[in-house]
């Protein structure tokens, strides 16, 4: 048998350390790790480190507190393919953290990461390289980076990827990009829109909704829209909106195809390829509130331009809209009616949108009126304003259906905007007599007067303007008055806003046309802050001066006083009077307040007056017997002032007039201490001076004999022919003065009046001139000149006239019934003298 070798085993060599497996379960050490010289070690400490940052954010927190972003950054150029695809994997994670893409951008870390989007690199570093690109995307300056280094060039190829986790890291990565417009334009350069549209068939609905996203916004560019074209774009975003499954990404694809009907190229494509009916009856079919909500909005902003609403029209977008009317949700009613608000800037959609017969457009608004939801009344009324704007047919619509009453109600609503909408409503509505009547009967005029105290602009505006709308009639301007409204809205002339102000002055010029509200405007003040305001350069408008022009014409001795000035139109009533020039920056008193000074020795306050006013407070018995008694002799009849009287008749009449003048200046007196108003005295004199000249001169053929006879009559009655240079010898001024004893008052009725000048002349020639039709003007001069105008034919006789008309200033005073030419040397002399 054989003897047994033993084999000998050498020794390992004496410089090579054994293996050691190390497993550590502290976070430090692993950290430590990350410097090993070992590719096997580093690899297990990067995946380590990705495991433990990969949990939650605190831990990516505690790797950053322990310096693992630095060495995990040089590992990313390791040559070990292992080593440095666990690295990126670490790294992309850590930077979802704010504070580690902090250290990151100080060590410059994107080119790195960049590099390792290069196609030799695997699909694990394709994938978390993307998402650290992604994340660093998140900060302005990252994305500035990014773009200088190429980056986009390798995130648009990534979108092509097979790997699904790539696909979405790549195009969040560029969704973060292209917020800059600069990126925008690359993208779309690049050739990038086409992947993204492919993006719309992935299986994955996260890396639908990003792609959707990234689109929303390289659309804003009309370029890219332009190149979505090309792509077929809006075809595959049609097809993507009629796919149910994606149901819930149809709002995504709304906002894409939002921005790309801003184009009318694109709106006309679809129209071409039948997309846009298939648009609008996606949105008259869809039950999701999100897209219905869209839906409308999208409509709204793509009908902006009349080309574009054209197409829509066409297509029947107000039927669309009016199927979203009748929703249950809030928020969809508010989008239809602000689309319909917006449709309806169009005449053609105003007229379509009553003819949706099926649909009951302005029934469900008006139904809308009364929502709960503070938005729906909000955008139904606002909606209703629109439509009715400028269009009877569409007013008589929101009557039919009871619309009235809730605009009237929503004038009392918490929120300004539907307030502001109601009032602009029910302005339009006014256009109507009998729907304006309506709206009064149901008080649209004291809620108005209610938001004229809101300290909202927009608000006070427009109710000012609807108060101006249903101010032409009585019962509104009676109601406007017994509310405390001419007080609100008169202070509103005052506002420091442009659109108040104005609407105020429009509001103010219309009630300014009937003389009692004129009467109460002035005496709350308007006419002086119109004054005022028409002083400063800044604050007047053509409203504010129209608006006094108004309260003038209806406020005669105001406007005389103010402009010296009484035109053709401007008829003489009675309780006119005349107090002498006024400065624009003077306050114009009333007659009550004149009646309340002292006997002066100042010009006298003339007074227009023939009939008394209606007295309401109770007589004196004593008094009230004497006065029925001459009743029957306090007027002289027509007939007998035709028939003209004796002398000696006219003088016992003159002096029994005198004396029934005297007692009623007593009652008045009584009756003022009594009610404390002024009750200006009848005017005998003046009452049979309009008898005299009715009967004798208006039945004169011709204007220029009318004239004539007129200024004779006058001059006759205020002491007859006064040489010229003689003024001075004229003796007027004592009997003034003896009147005014007589009276006990500063103002005088113009008939007593028997030596009067130039001013008194000129004022009786304007007040019978008006009682019998004579068109003439009434200008104030200086030194107490005045004198009358009158435009008259070269040629008036009863059988024709020959043109053209010239202006004559009528001599009262020198040589009566003379007609001076008004650019003439003599009538010149006139006025000055």
């Amino acid at each position: 048998m054989g003897k047994k070798v033993k084999k000998e085993v050498e020794p390992p060599p004496k410089d090579v350390f054994d293996p050691v497996g190390v497993e550590s379960k502290k976070a430090q050490t692993v950290v430590l790790m990350l410097s090993s010289p070992e590719e096997e070690v580093l690899s297990k400490a990067c995946e380590a480190v990705y495991k433990f940052s990969e949990k939650c954010e605190e831990n990516r927190g505690t790797m950053l507190e322990l310096g693992a972003v630095e060495p995990l950054f040089r590992l990313l150029s390791n040559e070990d393919k292992l080593v440095r695809r666990n690295a990126c994997m670490a790294f992309g994670v850590l930077a979802e953290h704010a504070e580690v893409r902090k250290v990151m951008r100080k060590i410059e870390c994107i080119p790195a990461v960049l590099a390792l989007l290069a196609p030799e690199e695997d699909t694990i570093c394709h994938e978390f390289a993307s998402l650290c690109i992604s994340n660093m995307a998140q900060e302005f300056t990252n994305k500035v980076i990014i773009f200088e280094q190429s980056g986009l060039d390798s995130l648009i190829r990534l979108m092509a990827s097979p790997d699904p986790d790539v696909q979405k890291n790549s195009t969040e990565a560029l969704c973060r990009l292209v917020d800059d417009f600069h990126s925008r334009a690359a993208i779309r350069e690049l050739g990038g829109v086409p992947p993204l549209l492919d993006l719309l068939k992935s299986e994955y609905p996260a890396i639908q909704t990003v792609a959707l996203d990234t689109l929303t916004k390289i659309t804003l560019d009309a370029e890219t829209r332009a190149t979505l074209r090309e792509a077929e774009g809006l075809e595959r975003l049609i097809e993507f909106l009629g796919t149910k499954e994606f149901d819930d990404l149809h709002v995504n694809a709304l906002h894409v195809l939002s921005n790309c009907l801003e184009d009318a190229e694109s709106i006309l494509e679809l129209q071409g390829t039948g997309g846009l009916q298939r648009l609008m009856q996606f949105t008259a079919e869809t039950t999701i509130p999100d897209v219905q909500q869209y839906a409308a909005k999208s409509i709204s902003k793509a009908t902006k331009y009349a080309e574009n609403w054209k197409m829509f029209h066409e297509n029947e977008v107000e039927k669309a809209l009016v199927t979203l009317l009748g929703a249950d949700s809030a928020s969809v009613q508010v989008a239809a009616a602000q689309a319909i608000s917006a449709i309806s800037e169009h005449t053609g959609s105003k007229d379509a949108f009553c003819k949706v017969e099926e649909a009951k457009g302005m029934e469900l608004l008006v139904k809308l009126l009364s929502s709960e939801n503070s938005d729906v009344k909000e955008a139904a009324a606002l909606a209703i304003s629109n439509l009715t704007t400028a269009h009877p047919t569409n007013c008589l619509e929101v009557v039919e259906h009871s619309g009235i009453e809730p605009l009237v109600h929503l004038l009392a609503d918490q929120k300004d905007g539907a307030v502001a909408n109601a009032a602009v409503a029910l302005a339009n509505l006014a256009g109507d007599e009998i729907i304006r009547m309506e709206a009064v009967r149901m008080g649209v005029v004291p809620a108005l007067i209610q938001p004229l105290k809101s300290n909202n602009s927009v608000v006070i505006s427009k109710v000012c303007l609807a108060l101006a709308a249903y101010m032409c009639d009585s019962d509104a301007r009676s109601e406007l008055r017994s509310n405390g409204g001419l007080e609100i809205l008169i202070k509103h002339l005052n506002s420091d806003n442009d659109d108040v102000r104005r609407a105020a002055a429009w509001a103010v010029l219309v009630c300014g046309g009937d003389p009692p509200t004129a009467t109460d405007i002035c005496k709350l003040g308007g006419l002086e802050i119109l004054q005022e305001i028409n002083q400063s350069v800044s604050r007047q408008n053509k409203f504010t001066q129209a608006a006094m022009d108004k309260l003038l014409d209806s406020n005669l001795p105001a406007k005389f006083a103010l402009t010296g000035y009484l035109g053709p139109d401007n008829s003489i009533a009675d309780g006119f009077f005349d107090a002498g020039p006024l400065r624009p920056d003077s306050r114009f008193k009333s007659l009550d307040e004149l009646s309340t000074q002292e006997v002066n020795e100042k010009r006298p306050i003339l007074l227009v007056n023939v009939q008394p006013q209606e007295q309401h407070s109770p007589q004196p018995p004593e008094v009230e017997s004497k006065t029925e008694s001459k009743a029957t002799n306090q007027k002289p009849s027509k007939k007998e002032l035709a028939k003209g009287k004796s002398k000696a008749s006219k003088e016992k009449e003159e002096k029994q007039k005198e004396e029934e003048m005297q007692l009623l200046q007593l009652i008045l007196q009584q009756q003022e201490g009594d009610s404390g108003s002024y009750h200006p005295p009848m005017d005998h004199a003046l009452y049979e001076y309009i008898g005299e000249v009715s009967s004798k001169i208006r039945p004169m053929p011709t204007t220029r004999e009318q004239v004539v006879a007129l200024a004779r009559f006058v001059a006759y009655k205020m002491g007859g022919p006064v040489e010229r240079g003689k003024l001075s010898t004229f003796s007027y001024e004592l009997p003034i003065s003896q009147i005014k004893y007589e009276l006990k008052s500063n103002i005088l009725p113009i008939g007593r009046i028997k030596t009067g000048i130039h001013y008194h002349r000129a004022l009786l020639f304007k007040a019978l001139a008006d009682r019998i039709a004579v068109p003439c003007s009434l200008v104030r001069g200086e030194y107490n000149r005045a004198w009358n105008e009158v435009v008259l034919n070269v040629d008036d006789t009863a059988n024709g006239a020959k043109y053209p008309p010239k202006l004559y200033v009528v001599d009262l005073m020198h040589i009566p019934g003379r007609l001076m030419e008004g650019d003439s040397s003599e009538a010149v002399q006139y006025k000055k003298l």
